[in-house]
Formats: C-alpha cells, structure tokens, sequence
C-alpha cells in the first residue's frame, strides 16, 4: 500500500472505507424498494406504477454522472471530486426528502444519482493509484465481497426506517450515510493522484477515444449485451416489490426473501472466478444468457397458467435468483471483453462503456416497470427477449471472431 495511506488506514479500513463508497449506489436503490407503495399512496394515487420511476430516474443519473467523474478526477484529483458528488448527493437527498410532487422528487433522483457516481466510480480509481496487479485484483475482490451485503440488507433497512418515520426519512438516512463517508474520507484520505500525475479534461479527447472503442466489434457487442443485462435487472429491481406485494400478498416478507436471494446470488462472481479462466470469458456470457432465455421461458408460461402461489411462488424466487446470478456471471466478463483491444485508453473507456450502458439501460428499464399488470408476465417476456437478443450477438461475435482468425 502507498505509504501515505498506510500512515492513516490500515489495509482493513481502507476496505472498508472503499466498499462504503461503492456501496452508494446499491444503497440508494435497494433501500428505497419497501418505500415504493407509500411514495405511490401519497404522491401518485391514480397511477401507482409511476413510483417505479424513482429508481430508474436515479439509474439515469447515475449514468449521466458515470461519463465525466472519471475523467474529471483525472484533472482535478480524487478527493475533490468525491467530496463534490457526495454534497450534490446530499443536497438532491435534501430535496427528495421535501418534495411535495414525483415530479420534484424524480429530478432530485436524477441529480441524487449523478452525484453518487463520483464516490462509486472514483472509488475505484483510488484504487488503482495505490495498488497494480494481483494486488490490486486482491482489493477489488475483497472490496466487492464488502459490496455484495448492501443488497442483502438494503430493503431491512429501508423497511426498518419506515417503521420508525415514514418513506422520507430513509432520504435522511442517505444524507447521514454520505455525511459519515465526507467524515472519514476527509480525515483518513490523503489524495492519492499527485499533481504531477493530473491530465487535462478535453471533450475531444473523450470524443475520440468513444470513436475508438466504438470502432471495436467486440466492444460493440459488449456494450449491447451490458446494456440489455442491466436493463433487465433494473427492470426487475423496479417491479420486484410490487409483484411479491400485489402477485404473492408477501410484501411483509419481501426484505427478508430479497436479502437471501441477494446473498445466494453473491456467489455468482466466485463462481465466474473459477470457471472463467477454463472455459473463457465469450463462453461465460453465451452460455449465460442462452440458459437465462430457457428459464425466463419457463417464468413467462407459469406466469400466463399462474398456478397456485405454492407452486407459482417459489418457482419466480428461483427465476429472481437466476437474474441476479445472470449479472454476476457476465456484467464482469463482459467489461473485460470489451477492454481487450483498448488497454490504452482503459480508464475512459471504463466511464464512456458505463455511462452509456446505464444511460441506455435505464431507458429499456422504466417502460418494463410501467407495464407491471399485477403478474411478473411482462417483466419476463421482456427478459426473454432481452437474453435472446444478446445471445444472437455472442454467437454472432463468436462466428466473426472464428471467421477472421481462420482468414488470418
């Protein structure tokens, strides 16, 4: 570790430390699921699925913010701009935390998620400045382990908070989390981008390099298929709430069942790891989401027969888990495939592949949570369909790639 850090954090806090940031965005969403019927109740009774919005609306934001706080922290260093995403993050929780209308509260959304991207993204680039190689393989591994138990126990604890106020004060909840990560990084953080390190931030320069990574078929490819997965999950994120309160009558157990299925769904990254490296990255994503077309499948048919819930219910658990695994599986993979040809420009690829990604995601997720009808039909014809769109794209890279090396 950079000596400067190990002067104030240990090896453990600065984990810590990092996996609180990059647990922002997960918090922000995870905790604000049990909220959704009340934050429909009182500002949207006439049209109850527009509550789904305050999750794809922060989504959205998140990907705006995911294109320049990379680039930025590049120029002005890394404390900097986390602390300035972090107090709009406050000030927009501030708002939504007031607002008499969605309409209010969605744009605090907007500019919530915006914010948050400063400390998630840049969190990670922190990382890098202080550790290379295994090493730093090592940290994100632990860091994401941290990570993987804030969807656990985001929904106990938004459900927790609602118990003791109501669905506003887990804004206030956002604004003490951001307030104690403003504490702990001023304290404990040195900035580690020294300025002779800095570069310039230049739209041309970020112009030029997303033609580059756009000239790429591979990368092409991997921002589609990264773009259809996250779709699907925030379109499942957006409607899971509501199908286990109005389809199974289970919204009391909701934070219970989500934190389980969250936690077996962890392990999907520990399994990538162990298989990856055997059968490759391109086999991984295929494979994954050609088993996740047949699956969604079946979830559509046993949503149009909707047999009891002692059979109807536990086979949409299964299917929830299987989503969730699908993302562990590929979003990793995929990321990596797309860097192969451009480990120049790593860095700005990272931000232009997940602002773009998100931005794009959040627009397919918003409509699939606006078509929730009381059964998760067409939340899993849409998975269909998004899967099999991404599996015709493997196989089509996988033909290109096969074709070209043989022409070599």
């Amino acid at each position: 570790m950079n000596q400067s850090i190990a002067m104030r954090m240990g090896r453990v806090e600065f984990i810590a430390f990092c996996a609180m940031l990059s647990a922002t965005v997960a918090f922000s969403i995870d905790s604000m699921l049990p909220g959704l019927p009340e934050i429909a109740k009182e500002l949207t009774p006439q049209d109850t699925n527009k509550a789904q919005l305050v999750l794809t609306s922060f989504v959205l934001g998140m990907g705006l913010g995911t294109f320049i706080v990379g680039p930025l922290s590049d120029r002005f260093g890394r404390k900097l701009i986390m602390l300035i995403g972090s107090i709009l993050y406050c000030i927009a929780a501030f708002v939504a935390w007031r607002a008499q209308s969605l309409e209010i509260l969605l744009g605090a959304r907007v500019v919530q998620g915006v914010g948050a991207a400063g400390p998630r993204i840049v969190s990670m680039a922190v990382v890098r400045d202080l550790f290379s190689g295994r090493e730093m393989a090592k940290i994100m591994s632990l860091i994401m382990m941290v990570f993987t138990l804030v969807p656990a126990v985001g929904p106990l604890l938004g459900a927790g908070i609602i118990a003791i106020s109501d669905w506003r004060g887990i804004f206030v909840a956002f604004m003490c989390f951001s307030i104690v990560s403003m504490l702990w990084m001023g304290l404990r953080l040195p900035e580690t981008l020294v300025a002779e390190k800095r570069r310039p931030f230049q739209i041309k320069t970020l112009a030029a390099t997303t033609v580059e990574f756009l000239s790429y078929k591979r990368s092409r490819v991997s921002i589609i298929c990264q773009t259809l997965m996250l779709g699907l999950l925030f379109g499942l994120l957006s409607t899971v709430h509501p199908i286990y309160d109005v389809t199974f009558d289970r919204a009391e157990s909701f934070p219970r069942w989500f934190g389980v299925i969250s936690l077996l769904a962890g392990t999907a990254s520990m399994l990538n790891a162990a298989l990856v490296v055997r059968v490759g990255m391109r086999t991984m994503i295929l494979v994954a989401f050609a088993v996740q077309v047949i699956l969604s499948l079946i979830m559509l048919l046993v949503s149009l027969w909707h047999p009891d819930d002692s059979i109807y219910f536990p086979i949409f658990v299964i299917w929830q888990t299987s989503v969730f695994f699908l993302a562990g599986l590929t979003l990793g993979n995929l990321t990596a495939l797309a860097m192969e040809p451009v480990g120049h420009i790593a860095g700005l690829v990272a931000s232009i592949m997940g602002g773009l990604s998100t931005v794009m995601a959040a627009a397919i997720a918003a409509p699939i949570g606006l078509m929730f009808v009381g059964t998760p039909a067409p939340l899993a014809a849409a998975s269909v369909i998004m899967c099999a769109i991404a599996t015709a794209a493997m196989l089509w890279l996988r033909a290109y790639e096969a074709k070209n090396s043989q022409t070599e």
